[in-house]
């Protein structure tokens, strides 16, 4: 438990880098549970909606997503924005520099995202953001092919219930 919370402080301190006042985001963290934080320095998102992961996993029940997508992330962080409907996957800043997945976006240099308190793993009255898998550390981020791989999966799934429901 202890080693778990000297990483979670760990990332918390190396996500406040992009944040443009690292006092006012935690103030944000601590009161909202969220706080706007600049997309393409440290990282890039990218977004999936939630019916192409829930496609994927065969399943929208949080503990079968929570599960699938840190095997097939391999540990990599995922928000999930239940308010919007959107799932975002940390990946490396470069990311968003050749990022063309269909479905999907990245989100890079200028671009800002609502991440959540590195505490806030679950649905918080607060916020509509957590974080369903939490960073594991500092620059611990998700392999891009990783995040390919899993909206590929998804499209499947999602094609496969489109001709299911064409016949």
């Amino acid at each position: 438990m202890h080693l778990w919370r000297e990483r979670e402080l760990g990332a918390a301190t190396w996500l406040l880098v992009a944040a443009k006042d690292a006092r006012e985001a935690r103030h944000e963290w601590a009161t909202y549970g969220v706080a706007l934080l600049r997309c393409g320095s440290l990282f890039s998102a990218v977004r999936m909606p939630a019916e192409l992961v829930h496609a994927a996993v065969g399943t929208d029940e949080r503990a079968d997503v929570a599960t699938f997508l840190e095997a097939v992330l391999e540990g990599g962080p995922v928000i999930h924005d239940a308010g919007g409907r959107q799932f975002y996957a940390l990946t490396p800043a470069s990311t968003a520099r050749y990022w063309r997945t269909a479905g999907t976006e990245c989100l890079g240099t200028d671009s800002f995202l609502g991440v959540p308190a590195t505490d806030v793993t679950e649905p918080d009255p607060r916020c509509s953001a957590y974080w369903v898998v939490p960073m594991n550390g500092p620059g611990a981020l998700c392999v891009p092919g990783a995040v390919a791989r899993l909206v590929g999966i998804g499209r499947d799934a999602l094609d496969r219930e489109d001709g299911e429901s064409g016949e």
